[in-house]
């Protein structure tokens, strides 16, 4: 049975879950994060070892070996409640039947990314920048994953990078100054695997800076050693973006994991997929976003969900992220404020998502509004013009519904 801190299962305290569903294990086992990846829970009979599965999960679990595999690892899946199949946890890695629900807008490959794809396992759809997908594995397997075509080894596709010819790429591509590291995720690899892409990319001169896209320090919090903090730190500038998306999953672990990455000097940001069920509502979000700043991690992105084959009841309305972000504008720092996008269908890129704050827009002025729902004029020409404020009732017909 999970121990838990009384009153603390509303994610806003950082809890040590361990060991959980594992009381036997000793700790220098538990801490290693290798074998934290060969006990992940990987089939049925795991699962109804430790869970009450509802008939909805157990027909996704037999069902999920033709989409995306199901792997949870023992630390993360001490998040997940024995008798609850709609906790947050839960949602976001247990197989459901609904996976298997076409949607008409579902699509294979939301983002394009296979038509942007030059060399294989190197996607390039911005000017400057690339994606490197460098493995097709996971510590555990996001059941809304973008990639599930191609990741865990059991979707329709498989990814066969050629890593070679996609360094000889970026060689030959000098617009190309950033390159993020994804898949699958590569902090799977050991430390000399992965030094050896680093140091390959770090010799190619126009390289200014490389990233990592990885939830490795939420799902396998033990992979972040010393030993690989020092290593990544002899790649500056080296960024990291991390992938939380309920403040339950930043445990004690987690934020000691963050803060040894940020103590290497790397600085941290955040992506999180707006999911029903998860983290669809003001008050959680604002509990996420403060927990990330107390472990020196920046809110940087607050996703759409995909349009991927099978996630159609985990997609919130676009509206719902748009009141979020409208609860966070203004009600706290803006350092806690991610940026709500859509990945554009097809491939057409991050597209920012904002609440209306523009009222009205000419060549001498632009009507804005402020979180608190006040009007303000500014000049558009700038000058020696006053800034003016509009009470709202006297521009709430004119610009509001206009």
């Amino acid at each position: 049975m999970i121990t838990l801190a009384p009153g603390k299962m509303d994610g806003k305290e950082f809890v040590s879950h361990a060991p959980g569903y594992w009381p036997d294990i000793a700790p220098e086992l538990w801490n290693d994060w290798k074998w934290q990846l060969k006990n992940r829970v990987t089939s049925l009979a795991q699962l109804e070892q430790h869970l009450v599965l509802s008939n909805e999960e157990r027909s996704g679990v037999l069902l999920s070996g033709d989409k995306l595999a199901l792997a949870v690892t023992p630390h993360f899946f001490n998040l997940i409640p024995r008798d609850n199949p709609g906790d947050p946890i839960r949602r976001q890695v247990i197989p459901r039947i609904e996976e298997t629900w076409e949607s008409p807008y579902d699509m294979a490959d939301p983002c394009g990314e296979d038509s942007h794809m030059p060399v294989p396992g190197l996607v390039h759809r911005y000017p400057d920048r690339v994606l490197f997908l460098v493995t097709d594995r996971c510590a555990s397997y996001c059941r809304y994953c973008t990639r599930s075509r191609v990741v865990s080894g059991v979707g329709e596709q498989e990814l066969h990078t050629d890593f070679e010819e996609a360094f000889r790429y970026l060689e030959q591509h000098t617009e190309v100054r950033d390159v993020l590291l994804s898949g699958g995720d590569a902090l799977i690899f050991s430390d000399d695997k992965l030094e050896k892409i680093l140091s390959r990319l770090r010799a190619i001169p126009h390289i200014e800076f490389l990233r990592i896209g990885t939830r490795v320090p939420i799902f396998l919090p033990q992979r972040i050693t010393p030993e690989l903090c020092a290593m990544l730190a002899k790649y500056h500038p080296l960024w990291m973006s991390v992938h939380v998306n309920h403040p339950r999953e930043l445990t004690i672990e987690v934020k000691q994991a963050l803060e040894r990455l940020a103590n290497a000097g790397i600085p941290l940001g955040n992506q999180s997929v707006l999911l029903a069920g998860v983290n669809d509502d003001v008050e959680t979000m604002k509990t996420l976003v403060h927990k990330l700043l107390m472990c020196r991690v920046r809110p940087y992105y607050l996703y759409q969900c995909d349009l991927i084959t099978g996630s159609s009841h985990l997609r919130a309305s676009v509206a719902k992220g748009m009141e979020i972000i409208e609860g966070l504008r203004g009600h706290t720092t803006g350092y806690g404020v991610p940026q709500f996008v859509i990945d554009a269908p097809g491939g057409g890129g991050k597209v920012p998502i904002n609440p209306g704050y523009v009222l009205y827009h000419d060549n001498e002025k632009i009507v804005i509004r402020n979180y608190e729902g006040k009007i303000f004029e500014y000049p558009e020409t700038g000058g020696d013009q006053t800034v003016q404020f509009a009470p709202q009732r006297e521009y709430h017909d004119e610009y509001l519904y206009s």
